[in-house]
């Protein structure tokens, strides 16, 4: 895939939550939309960093990062479900 295809996916998915915040009556959808995207990434970060302890990884992939932007904790969540069956 193409950078540009990863920039307009992120994009997309940011507008896709601050629309979603403005239809909630946020006070500030953009910020919160961020926050969103970067919760999920922070989370799949802290599942890696604490593998050692927990013998518990994901592999960090194309994939895997667009699920935990766009999917936020559950999205992580879900690889690690996955990752339990599989």
């Amino acid at each position: 895939m193409p950078w540009w295809g990863i920039v307009i996916i992120f994009l997309s998915a940011f507008l896709g939550f601050a629309f979603l915040h403005a239809a909630g009556k946020n006070k500030h959808p953009f910020k919160r939309a961020l926050l969103s995207m970067c919760v999920g990434l922070l989370t799949l970060t802290a599942v890696n960093l604490s593998s050692g302890l927990t013998h518990v990884s994901v592999p960090v992939s194309l994939l895997s990062v667009l699920t935990s932007a766009l999917g936020g904790v559950p999205g992580v969540t879900l690889l690690l479900f996955l990752n339990l069956i599989v």
